[in-house]
């Protein structure tokens, strides 16, 4: 696998010197098909190399990598997940994860900033790069590697050993939030010892509950006591082991009044949502919903708008179980995922897209199970590319923990 991601980059940089040359005030540079901003030193094209350069803050600003500068060897460490790239200053080689791999141009310092070849770094940390000529722009897609993750743990249990298995799992893929289901059962102190290593980690915890019975006006209770116990919890400990929010999954649709009696169980379920707004506000945790992706068809009774925008304006953020195994296409993963995400960039919230890897009886489409994480980081990579513009879309989240883990 390593000698083949050298191939590859030696390919991508044997075509890497084609940008025109440019004057640098007309180059451009978006990623996910956002303009950057370069408040000092712009980029500009090598007349030499004929390479786009850029300063190497917009590495770990824009691209989100690590970058350490080591003065005794004039040496620039980039790291991003697994790989490492190291270059060393006025040199046209680098070190992409332990091989050597040569290119034109090399790393400079111009106007006491650090320049790096922004194709070079880009394509090494797997993004796609594209030369835009009509806007003298290059136009960089991230790797879906870097994007924000979310994922559920429904079964607590497992933190009572092998947590530093799960915690380890989930920084290997670039997990972000955990979604950890509360079992009141649980010494407490167990889940402060989670939260403590996973913060430390960079990845925040979200207390995870609810059920479709909590649509029900009779189940204010329920809802009250969850709300109370998390909120009791982070008193008791220190913001470093303290949830960052809650995360809900209350799912009314699977009530049987949700065909037989629609209207009652729509407005007995906002009378709920609207208890949590009015229970945790104040409480400085983040409120996030799971819902079905087809939310937006389902209008608030008796007005001209959707529940899925009604509880944006209420809340931080839905996450769209958008259960599909296809990126593309007819009731693909990015069609399923578009209305959702016009809605919350109106509002200026967010939305993340989830998908399925749980066996399902749904139907082939429905899941990624017994498919390869490659085939869903292909998956999700196209999704990416094609939602990143959105100023809603807020990443991703697997479901769950447990059987991403047990895929190929």
């Amino acid at each position: 696998m390593k000698k083949w991601l050298v191939c590859i980059l030696a390919v991508m940089l044997s075509f890497s010197a084609q940008i025109p040359a440019v004057h640098a005030s007309e180059v451009n540079v978006s990623v996910d098909g956002h303009e950057v901003q370069f408040p000092d030193e712009h980029p500009y094209v090598d007349q030499r190399s004929n390479l786009t350069m850029v300063p190497l803050a917009f590495v770990s600003g824009k691209l989100g990598a690590t970058t350490k500068w080591n003065e005794k060897t004039k040496q620039i460490t980039i790291s991003l997940n697994r790989d490492i790239i190291i270059l060393s200053m006025g040199q046209n080689h680098a070190l992409v994860n332990g091989t050597r791999v040569d290119f034109e141009g090399a790393a400079v310092l111009k106007n006491g900033r650090t320049m790096v070849p922004l194709r070079f770094i880009s394509e090494a940390l797997h993004a796609i790069v594209e030369w835009k000529p009509t806007r003298n722009q290059v136009s960089i897609m991230t790797s879906v590697a870097r994007v924000p993750k979310g994922t559920w743990i429904w079964d607590s249990h497992i933190l009572k050993q092998n947590q530093d298995q799960w915690i380890n799992f989930a920084k290997i893929k670039g997990v972000t939030s955990i979604y950890l289901q509360i079992d009141k059962d649980i010494d407490p102190a167990i889940y402060e010892d989670f939260i403590r290593k996973t913060k430390s980690e960079g990845m925040e915890v979200e207390a995870l509950e609810g059920r479709p019975e909590w649509a029900i006006r009779s189940k204010q209770g329920d809802i009250q006591k969850f709300i109370a116990w998390v909120k009791a919890y982070n008193s008791s400990v220190g913001p470093e082991a303290s949830f960052t929010g809650l995360h809900l999954d209350i799912e009314p649709y699977a009530l049987r009044e949700w065909t037989s009696d629609n209207k009652t169980i729509l407005e007995s379920w906002m009378d709920n949502l609207r208890l949590i707004e009015k229970e945790t506000k104040g409480s400085g945790l983040k409120i996030a919903f799971d819902v079905p992706f087809w939310l937006h068809s389902i209008q608030v009774p008796g007005k001209d708008y959707s529940m899925s925008a009604w509880m944006l304006e209420k809340f931080d953020c839905l996450v769209i179980m958008n259960y599909r195994n296809q990126a593309l296409g007819s009731d693909g993963i990015v069609e399923n995922a578009q209305a959702m995400l016009r809605e919350a960039s109106t509002l200026k919230k967010k939305v993340i897209v989830a998908v399925e890897t749980v066996k399902s009886k749904e139907g082939p489409q429905v899941s990624f199970y017994s498919m390869s994480s490659e085939t869903m980081e292909k998956e999700l990579q196209t999704t990416h590319n094609q939602l990143a513009h959105y100023a809603s879309y807020a990443g991703f989240a697997i479901h769950d923990l447990k059987s991403w883990q047990q895929m190929k």
